[in-house]
């Protein structure tokens, strides 16, 4: 490398040192004085290159940068002799300055260069004999050694007054920089390995040409005063760390993670390196220790990102939404669904899920199941016992009766009665249940006489009559086929609606004569009486005739029955009975058995009267009244009519004609109205009666468009009993069966065979396959899962959840819904999932949670999850 310019050299007689040592020290001791003096009150960049004694064995290289427009290149080669030396050199630079330090000695060369190439930093370290940028050899460093021992004792004497205003002064300078102002951290700070945090200034005081002896004394005090401050340094190590502030680091890392592309490290280095090569592994991210702990000060700062990927991509343009490694429970799908829900109500629920809607995530962690703390206890249904708001809700119109979810879903469990027991199977459930599981007597008290309900020891009894069938229900039914024979039982009528059905009995033997009931009634003074049918094995939901459609689509019921409902059908314009029009397939019955049909009191009379007209004005033809002669009953048999003539010929619009605009399929929380929807004309659904059962089960209606949708469903499920009973599903034990998120039916229709009935759930933001699911001969309801079904608990003996989880994730918090589907299966039932691996195994650790016995898991996504007995204790 390039030798200084103007350099005296130091005579190579010994004799010269000797006469001159007296001089030299006083001078130097003089201009050391003045040079400390001038560095306690001007912030003075200074070169330190202390060379102590040569009881260390290593070397350290600290390079401090300072302001960005400052470029260093720093090359330091060191030889390593028989006898080690410890060299430090500390090398900082100011904006403004660019300093030459050399320290010439002849035996010594002793070369130190800073460039300005762009900021780029490179130290090497060789072992290479001989072959050094800096070169210190044996014998001249003894004589050196000898000659400046005394100097550096005398120069420590006097530095011990000045050290401490010195170190005082340089403190302050330090706090006022990197204390806990971190907003003006200058860039010349680095942390090494070892704890010891530097920061040094560079000074060009020492001009080039000066004399020769002024050199050399400027170079001997120089070196004595390094020597005091660097132990002065050693002890304020420790010190100077612990000002190193979080800023600090993150500033240090944010500069030199720029640089670090650029920085070029030997793999082989001494030992003696190992600091700065650590400190440049952070930069690199290679050193694990310190790039943890870096990594962690800059994320409590919040400038390093989530370690999770985030990844979305907006729904639009009929592009799916998806997110990835992360879900918020709250946000809600941006795909309309037109034909289900007020649009005021639905928009309404869109706003409350897109802001968060009180559905936090719930960690798994964090979780702690407790008992519902609500007055119905074992019987409770969350939107149907909504205390606080039956407080305050009006009577007028059962609309207290109706769904009334609370705003946040519950995410407690519902306790099992006292002495609960694993329910009879059917069909000797139709007979008796466990009293200790449905522990209400009070319809045995009050309709025992009817034959509805008798409790007899452990048991509840029915057999099987009812307000107007007190003999039983099979007689009944018998009765009504006799009464009207275009019925058919079983060929022509399959699908039917109960209405206020009491404890289920008339659906209850419609079983023996192939037809399923959708059965109904509210939940009110009738004790229980849902549930005592579910209990029995036979479909029935709680819900009532007041302000709102049923949440069933339009024209899809071959019959609907009353037997004393008690629904006034005559008041408000006929709006109740205009909403049974709207579910009646046309062509179907209505089979009114109620007092005003058979009585000729004055009351019944004048309902008679107004039924009349009401039916009259509808276009519903009185088929025949007939009269049960052993119940001492009469039916009336009204029928739909199959075209729109009669509309279009009636003399006053009255009920009047719902708007084009006015989906009749529409069910999700609309509005009743007081109209009729024209007929279907043309190949529309309805205008057909289905195929006599069970041929229409199989049959693809003619006026599905997607048949291929249809025929897949079928495929796709016509296995599925056999699958289920390879993972631990036993069929003696299973009556009760929900598919939460149905197609086309082909699951339901799949178990045909089987004696057990399907409640088929098509979810509100789903594609409309109820209308297709009825057609067929199945039943089922529109239902959204972010919110409580309208059940009793402990009322189904196996859940089937096809890609339903994964789908609710998107719209709402899974925990509520688990501990829905808890609420809703009896201990001993089967859940039964089919989704992503991922939602599997969430769905397995809730329901572990729940200490649920997982039967079976598969890599295919599939899951069995069986219920148990499990209850908190609080």
């Amino acid at each position: 490398m390039a030798q200084p310019k103007s350099r005296a050299r130091r005579s190579s007689s010994s004799t010269s040192y000797t006469s001159t040592l007296t001089t030299l020290i006083f001078t130097a001791l003089c201009v050391l004085g003045i040079w400390m003096l001038t560095s306690n009150s001007v912030v003075t960049p200074k070169t330190r290159t202390p060379i102590d004694d040569n009881n260390s064995e290593t070397t350290n290289t600290d390079l401090v940068e300072d302001t960005p427009e400052t470029t260093t290149t720093t090359t330091t080669n060191i030889i390593q002799q028989d006898d080690p030396v410890e060299t430090t050199t500390h090398i900082a630079e100011d904006s403004s300055r660019e300093t030459t330090t050399n320290i010439p000695e002849e035996p010594h060369e002793t070369t130190t260069n800073i460039s300005e190439e762009p900021r780029e930093t490179t130290t090497n370290t060789a072992e290479e004999p001989r072959e050094t940028t800096t070169n210190i050899s044996e014998e001249p460093r003894e004589t050196t050694t000898n000659i400046s021992e005394e100097p550096r004792e005398t120069t420590t004497n006097i530095l011990e007054e000045s050290s401490e205003s010195n170190t005082k002064s340089h403190g302050q300078r330090e706090s006022d920089i990197y204390g806990d102002n971190a907003g003006n951290l200058s860039d010349d700070a680095m942390a090494n390995e070892g704890g010891n945090t530097v920061k040094k200034e560079v000074s060009t005081e020492n001009k080039v040409g000066a004399g020769s002896d002024n050199d050399q004394k400027s170079d001997n005090s120089e070196k004595e005063a390094q020597s005091v401050q660097a132990s002065e340094e050693d002890q304020k190590g420790e010190e100077e760390n612990n000002n190193v502030t979080q800023d600090e680091k993150e500033n240090l890392n944010t500069k030199q993670n720029a640089e670090a592309k650029n920085v070029n490290m030997k793999e082989n280095q001494e030992e003696s390196m190992s600091d700065d090569q650590q400190s440049f592994d952070v930069q690199k991210g290679k050193n694990n220790d310190d790039d943890a702990n870096v990594q962690q000060l800059r994320e409590d700062k919040g400038e390093v990102t989530e370690k999770e990927e985030k990844t979305r991509v907006e729904d639009e343009g009929g592009e799916k939404k998806k997110v990835k490694n992360m879900r918020k429970w709250g946000q809600i799908l941006k795909k309309e669904w037109p034909t289900q829900g007020d649009e005021s109500e639905v928009e309404k629920k869109r706003q409350k899920e897109e802001l968060g809607g009180g559905n936090d995530e719930v960690k798994l962690q964090d979780l702690n199941w407790s008992i519902c703390n609500v007055s119905t206890g074992h019987d409770y249904i969350p939107c149907l016992d909504n205390e606080k708001y039956l407080k305050t809700s009006t009577r007028k119109h059962f609309v207290h009766r109706e769904r009334h979810c609370p705003e946040d879903a519950p995410t407690c469990l519902v306790p099992l009665p006292k002495g609960y027991k694993i329910p009879i199977q059917w069909p000797a459930s139709r007979d008796k249940i466990w009293y200790h599981n449905i522990p209400h007597t009070l319809l045995a008290d009050v309709k025992g006489h009817q034959n509805w309900v008798k409790l007899k020891g452990e048991f509840l009894t029915f057999p099987g009559g009812g307000t107007q069938f007190i003999h039983g229900a099979l007689h009944y039914i018998d009765f009504l086929q006799q009464a009207e024979p275009g019925i058919a039982w079983g060929t022509h009528t399959r699908v039917i609606l109960d209405v206020g059905c009491g404890v289920g009995s008339f659906g209850g033997f419609l079983f023996e004569r192939d037809v399923i009931a959708m059965s109904f009634a509210p939940k009110d003074e009738h004790e229980a009486q849902v549930q005592f049918a579910l209990e029995r094995g036979i479909p029935a939901i709680s819900a009532v005739m007041g302000t709102q459609r049923l949440q069933f689509p339009s024209q899809v019921f071959d019959l609907i029955h009353c037997a004393r409902c008690r629904v006034p059908w005559h008041e408000d314009g006929g709006m109740l009975l205009l909403e049974l029009n709207r579910l009646l397939r046309p062509g179907g019955y209505f089979v009114w058995c109620a007092t005003p049909v058979y009585q000729t009191i004055e009351e019944d009379a004048q309902i008679w009267k107004q039924m009349s007209v009401l039916t009259k004005a509808i276009c519903w033809e009185l088929v025949s009244i007939k009269k049960d002669k052993l119940n001492q009953v009469g039916a009336a048999f009204y029928r739909k009519p199959l075209t729109n003539e009669c509309y279009e010929q009636r003399e006053q619009n009255q009920p009047p004609m719902c708007k084009a605009e006015d989906d009749p399929n529409a069910a999700w929380y609309v509005p009743l109205q007081a109209c009729m929807h024209k007929l279907p004309v043309d190949n529309e659904r309805g205008t057909k009666w289905p195929e006599a059962w069970p041929e229409r089960l199989q049959k693809v209606p003619d006026w599905l468009q997607a048949s291929q949708d249809f025929a897949a469903d079928n495929e796709r499920w016509k296995n599925v009993v056999d699958e289920l009973s390879n993972i631990g599903v036993s069929w003696s034990n299973v009556r009760n069966i929900m598919d939460m998120r149905a197609s086309c039916g082909g699951f339901a229709a799949a178990l045909k065979d089987l004696p057990v009935w399907v409640f088929n759930v098509v979810n509100i933001d789903a594609v409309d396959t109820l209308p297709l699911i009825y057609e067929r001969g199945l039943i089922g309801i529109y239902h959204d899962w972010c919110e409580s079904f309208s059940t009793y608990p402990r009322t189904y003996d196996l859940l089937h959840a096809d890609h339903l989880f994964s789908n609710l994730m998107k719209r709402c918090n899974l925990v509520p819904v688990i501990a829905e589907v808890d609420r809703i299966l009896r201990p001993g039932g089967n859940l039964i999932v089919r989704d992503e691996p991922s939602v599997i195994g969430e769905v397995e650790n809730l329901l572990k949670s729940l200490h649920w016995e997982i039967t079976s898991t598969s890599q295919e996504g599939l899951l069995n999850g069986k219920k148990a007995m499990w209850r908190p204790t609080s």
